[in-house]
């Protein structure tokens, strides 16, 4: 763990606009910066309702983000981007519009190729048109970061670029776009905002600077997340989410996740997990095999949940499960139509995720991730 005085970087998108009935100033922003020409990027239901962002001019919808996209779906959204020559690009849906318009916006019209970017602050910039996010689940915190992921369908690795270039000039966080998300939805997208703090807090590279965000984001989840799946129009609850999920984003540039999304990716891209529902059912067991190493913070994980007694391995693992499991989240392998034969080449490309792994507190073995899956099995 990092001392108070270790040197950290710290980004926040320029401007952060947050709060219920707020997804129209985008559009009033946009104007004032002179924007004639936007290419959203979203999935086929929120392009059904761009009118609430108010956007003026030209603007054209790229609406077919698939869940997990990969760079087959990159290359068709940056076809669209290169011929309406957007000088603004703004991302609307979940993570995965998101990190397809951070790409975009550093890709479109450039030089360079994914394959080119792929790793940490290869992007040559600056870049060349505005860049806007408005989420509309609360999980993956990406209208606040600086990385975007692909997968690549060839060796179902996920392709992460990482890059000062892909932040946002401005973030639009309204609750009120998450009203309409299903329960089972919001719930594993809350957990997967949960993992985002929790992963943070108790990472090697864990700092205070961030750690205040990330345990307030993990508070928020325990006070709010049921609240919101048993009635997803409880506006201080969506609100609440919001805020945690977007929390959750500003501990991912300093200091990233951990051994829980390197064992949740797999699901993704072998099976089509999404990913939130992917880290749901990952997170009480990773959280249990961290405790030895991380026991304190864990203690205030639990506790931040609602769990003052959690404290060594099994009551961790008991109370986690138990915490993902009466939000309704399938918690089996075998409940998302993973088959016991791919378990050991799920636990190959988990091991093989280094840049998240380096990070756990605990050393995670090939042995150990199988044995993971296996009692996820």
């Amino acid at each position: 763990m990092a001392s108070l005085g270790s040197p950290i970087t710290i980004v926040r998108p320029h401007l952060i606009e947050f709060g219920i009935g707020t997804a129209g100033k985008l559009g009033r922003w946009a104007a004032e910066k002179g924007y004639r020409r936007t290419l959203v990027i979203s999935d086929a239901f929120n392009a059904s309702r761009i009118d609430v962002l108010e956007l003026k001019g030209e603007v054209t919808v790229f609406s077919e983000v698939t869940p997990e996209p990969d760079t087959a779906n990159l290359d068709n959204v940056l076809a669209v981007a290169n011929a309406v020559d957007a000088e603004l690009i703004v991302g609307f849906g979940g993570g995965s519009a998101m990190d397809l318009a951070k790409l975009a916006a550093v890709l479109a019209g450039s030089a360079q190729t994914l394959h080119e970017v792929v790793g940490p602050n290869k992007v040559n910039g600056p870049r060349k048109v505005g860049l806007a996010q408005v989420p509309t689940t609360s999980g993956t915190g990406s209208e606040a970061g600086i990385r975007a992921l692909v997968t690549d369908p060839n060796t179902m690795a996920k392709l992460a670029v990482e890059s000062l270039h892909m932040l946002a000039d401005i973030a639009v966080v309204d609750p009120a776009l998450t009203f309409s998300v299903p329960a089972r939805t919001t719930a594993a997208t809350g957990v997967d905002a949960m993992a985002h703090c929790v992963e943070a807090f108790t990472n090697r590279k864990a700092h205070p600077m961030v750690d205040i965000y990330a345990i307030e984001g993990t508070r928020l989840v325990g006070r709010y997340l049921a609240r919101a799946v048993k009635d997803g129009s409880d506006a201080e609850a969506r609100a609440g989410l919001a805020l945690a999920s977007l929390y959750g984003g500003f501990c991912l540039g300093p200091v990233n996740t951990a051994g829980g999304h390197a064992l949740a990716y797999p699901l993704g891209t072998r099976w089509h997990v999404a990913h939130g529902a992917a880290n749901a059912l990952i997170f009480p067991h990773v959280l249990a095999f961290n405790t030895p190493a991380a026991a304190e913070k864990t203690k205030a994980v639990m506790a931040a949940l609602g769990y003052e007694t959690a404290e060594n391995i099994a009551s961790v693992f008991d109370a986690a499960y138990a915490f993902c499991a009466e939000l309704g989240i399938e918690m089996k392998l075998s409940g998302l139509g993973v088959p016991e034969s791919d378990l050991d080449a799920m636990a190959e490309d988990a091991f093989a995720i280094r840049r998240l792994l380096d990070n756990n507190p605990r050393d995670l073995t090939r042995a150990d991730i199988r044995s993971i899956y296996a009692a996820a099995f």
